[in-house]
């Protein structure tokens, strides 16, 4: 990767509900198609991380969210793209919501999201979902 690459700046939501963990699969046109994420997008000009990802969760998933405690951030890099990826705690209202910008979304226990592939700068966050470092409610 060239060092003039920019660096994307990404957020991303964990959103739990009885003990599973929401995740989105990624759509055949878009980078990594058909591999799994933490729902979220890319921050706009003027935005901030949590007003992106209540946006993105609006967009995406016709969802409605309050946006909590940052989870950590990461920034993955390979030959094409340098992504910097921020996490948060999501609580979702229950209202009823409709995926209109992913191929499917899945309700996963944390323990069986090693049962998914996930986008590169997803996994971090799905490693430390798994052994218990990040706790859901």
């Amino acid at each position: 990767m060239d060092a003039m690459t920019p660096l994307i700046r990404v957020t991303a939501a964990v959103v739990a509900h009885s003990g599973r963990i929401l995740i989105t699969r990624r759509l055949p046109g878009d980078r990594y198609p058909g591999l799994w994420e933490l729902p979220g997008g890319k921050i706009e000009t003027g935005e901030t991380p949590k007003q992106c990802l209540r946006r993105e969760l609006r967009e995406e998933l016709e969802m409605e969210v309050d946006i909590g405690e940052p989870l950590g951030a990461n920034i993955f890099r390979d030959d094409r793209i340098a992504i910097e990826l921020m996490v948060y705690r999501a609580r979702w209202n229950e209202a009823p919501f409709r995926p209109t910008a992913c191929q499917a979304i899945r309700w996963v226990h944390p323990e069986r999201l090693g049962d998914f592939v996930f986008t590169p700068a997803d996994r971090p966050f799905v490693h430390r979902l798994i052994s218990g470092g990040i706790v859901i409610d």
